[in-house]
């Protein structure tokens, strides 16, 4: 797998955006991450759907991009769901006690129907 960042997004239906990231989410990507994010949100999404399935590291500072997110969208009375299948993301995510902040799935069909 490649280590190689990527992010974009797409929107879907009313109301559901979903991000998608891969390689690297660290101090210098998750600005890029952060600016697609609110993109949508801005753009009056509700329902975020943030799929990590690609990625292979993520540090605090990308870690902070989705707290923001979360609060974010739990103050418009929205939900976001993350999809994790990597064990390092997984790791990550429960050392710092955001897996039980965050809904977590692992495919982005679950993760969808979770915010139906």
């Amino acid at each position: 797998m490649s280590d190689q960042f990527s992010v974009s997004s797409e929107r879907r239906g009313e109301g559901l955006g979903i991000v998608t990231l891969a390689g690297e989410v660290d101090i210098y990507t998750a600005p890029r991450f952060k600016e697609c994010l609110l993109e949508l949100l801005d753009g009056g999404v509700e329902r975020l759907v943030v799929d990590l399935n690609g990625v292979t590291f993520i540090d605090s500072t990308a870690l902070g991009v989705l707290i923001g997110g979360v609060r974010r969208v739990n103050a418009a009375s929205g939900a976001m769901a993350l999809v994790v299948t990597s064990r390092p993301v997984e790791r990550v995510l429960s050392i710092t006690g955001l897996d039980r902040v965050f809904t977590i799935k692992e495919s982005l069909a679950d993760a969808i129907a979770a915010l139906a």
